[in-house]
């Protein structure tokens, strides 16, 4: 496989409790997949594997794995996140559930980001390079002998708001009306470039703006509103 990837941590420090207010972002169907190029294992994309894809009769379209490096940028360079406020998850197609220690700092390209979730999907887990620290895990394999029907909701807090996102809803939502004082929300966030996203674990779909965002400014504005409204600066 090449090269060796353990990513620095910013500092030591353990995932968030289960209670107390923080958002958590579940980048939901992603497009994560690896594959046997040649001699090599490689995240698919459709920039890079056009005639591969083809070969398999799947649409190059659907692999979009750019989208997803994108959302956690953003998501892991927010104050938000900074403040540790912020749990994220990508939740891939195949039903591979990824935990983002939120320590961690995602590649800035995008070929080291693929090298990095090429890793991780076949070790299931990333160590800082400083400390024994996980900082990016698989917590639910696609290769699990147990077909869990639903295992996002066994990662989220008891009883607490979820929602979901699309433009296809009627009513225009304020975000930070929803933001909380105290407790943690889950939104949903659909890392895919059209379309609807198919989960069936939120209770209410939000329309946050009137136009169409891509996945990255969706998880911008969400994490400003939440920032605006839990007053970090």
């Amino acid at each position: 496989m090449g090269e060796s990837w353990e990513l620095p941590s910013k500092r030591a420090k353990s995932s968030h409790n289960s209670a107390g207010k923080r958002l958590i972002v579940i980048l939901e169907q992603a497009s994560l997949e690896v594959a046997k190029v040649g001699r090599s294992y490689e995240l698919l994309s459709s920039e890079k594997h056009v005639n591969f894809l083809k070969k398999q009769k799947k649409d190059p379209a659907d692999y979009r794995p750019d989208i997803t490096h994108q959302c956690l940028l953003m998501l892991l360079d927010s104050p938000l996140n900074r403040s540790s406020l912020l749990q994220v998850y990508v939740h891939t197609k195949r039903n591979v559930l990824i935990e983002i220690h939120p320590e961690t700092r995602i590649p800035r390209t995008f070929d080291r980001f693929a090298g990095l979730m090429v890793q991780l999907l076949m070790k299931f887990s990333i160590r800082a390079a400083d400390s024994s620290q996980r900082l990016l895990k698989v917590v639910v394999s696609a290769f699990s002998f147990t077909v869990i029907k639903n295992p996002v909701e066994n990662y989220l807090p008891v009883g607490c708001k979820k929602y979901s996102t699309s433009v296809h809803v009627e009513k225009l939502t304020t975000l930070r009306d929803i933001v909380p004082p105290e407790d943690p929300v889950v939104i949903v966030v659909g890392a895919i470039s059209h379309g609807q996203i198919a989960q069936d674990y939120c209770e209410e779909t939000l329309k946050i703006s009137s136009f169409p965002l891509s996945a990255a400014t969706t998880c911008a504005k969400i994490c400003d509103a939440f920032e605006e409204g839990w007053g970090i600066r």
